[in-house]
């Protein structure tokens, strides 16, 4: 019995980590692309906006997905959208898996008062979802 007790207790510490995984912290993070990291569900959600979008032509919308541990994970079979809420308007974009990301192309402007609602659904049928602000002074 004091065996299962020590083992349950060192689960317990080792899972601690994980649940450090706030918004803040994930902040503090370098992201691996340079975008803003969110955690949802299993996963580590990087939404990555063009900087210098202006809104006059098309930028890019990229979502990289990793686990934890910062292990890359393969957008194959993964759809979704982001939907860009911003003081010009509201922007909804569909995401299509590119490469080692899923990426869009939008008309937005890169304003601080940006808000992004990533939504994403899994070939297993689960869904998660992430809030970030994108242009946010970190």
């Amino acid at each position: 019995m004091k065996r299962l007790v020590l083992t349950l207790a060192a689960a317990l510490v080792a899972a601690t980590p994980a649940l450090a995984h706030d918004d803040a912290t994930l902040d503090a993070m370098q992201a691996p692309h340079g975008g803003q990291l969110r955690m949802a569900g299993a996963y580590h959600i990087e939404l990555v906006l063009a900087r210098d979008a202006r809104g006059g032509k098309p930028a890019s919308v990229k979502v990289y997905l990793s686990d934890h541990g910062g292990g890359k994970i393969a957008p194959a079979g993964v759809s979704g959208s982001v939907v860009l809420l911003a003081p010009a308007g509201k922007v909804t974009v569909t995401l299509a898996p590119a490469g080692d990301r899923l990426e869009a192309m939008a008309l937005y402007t890169a304003d601080p008062a940006t808000k992004a609602l990533v939504s994403l659904r899994f070939a297993d049928g689960k869904t998660e979802t992430a809030r970030f602000e994108p242009f946010k002074p970190r």
